[in-house]
């Protein structure tokens, strides 16, 4: 098909071909981008459950120095929040803090698919609207003198071209982003199962490699290690 010809079928659809190569190119572009930006994702967590799965209990110079080493990926970020985190504070608040830090990361995951969730609903309509162009101006010429039965078929055949490019695209659109889709709950599951390694290997019996001193409260006051608080209640009785 020579370039004359693909100029003659967008002309005949009132442009409306030239937009769907734009879309097609949007949707290839994130199909691309996205698979070989989660599929790092994916093996990114998976390496780090592997990690944390050979050890009962974490070793936090360890994580520290695997997080040097990967400290981009969705991964990471969780355990740079779990490393950073102050070991004294209640387990509930170590949690929320793993969750908000896996929720921060969802943005960065699923980022883009909204343009192929787009392309997949816009495709077909702007291909029926070329259509319904073409056909309009196929019609237009059965006014003209001695037109020909063959040309008025001839432009409704073209005129079809723009939706059978709409439902191509969304095709292979819809194709694209259920398995982004898929992908995308994986990564998410990957993360809540290193929020929940982490805080049953982090919390409580280790903190910044070593153990955790015991802690005491008095009437929901400070807390203190055991050691201090039984001396302190010694002077006070003496």
């Amino acid at each position: 098909m020579s370039f004359d010809t693909l100029t003659h079928l967008a002309q005949t659809s009132g442009g409306i071909l030239y937009i769907m190569a734009v879309l097609l190119f949007v949707a290839l572009a994130v199909s691309v981008e996205r698979f070989w930006a989660i599929s790092r994702m994916l093996a990114s967590a998976k390496g780090w459950i592997r990690e944390l799965k050979s050890h009962a209990h974490v070793d936090v110079k360890q994580l520290k120095a695997k997080v040097d080493d990967d400290s981009d990926s969705p991964a990471a970020q969780v355990v740079i929040v779990a490393l950073q985190h102050d070991l004294a504070d209640p387990l509930d608040h170590f949690s929320d803090r793993l969750e908000e830090a896996v929720m921060d990361q969802a943005p960065r995951i699923d980022r883009g698919l909204w343009m192929l969730d787009t392309i997949v609903t816009l495709a077909p309509l702007l291909g029926l609207l070329g259509t319904i162009i073409g056909m309009f101006n196929t019609f237009s010429a059965l006014s003209n003198p001695g037109a020909a039965t063959q040309a008025v078929t001839g432009g409704v055949g073209e005129a079809l071209l723009a939706t059978a490019a709409g439902l191509f695209i969304a095709v292979l659109g819809l194709v694209a982003f259920n398995a982004l889709n898929q992908r995308v709950r994986l990564v998410m599951h990957q993360l809540e199962r290193i929020k929940l390694m982490l805080s049953n290997r982090m919390y409580p019996h280790y903190r910044e490699g070593g153990v955790r001193p015991a802690v005491v409260t008095h009437n929901g006051q400070a807390v203190r290690p055991a050691a201090q608080a039984s001396a302190v209640l010694q002077q006070k009785m003496a």
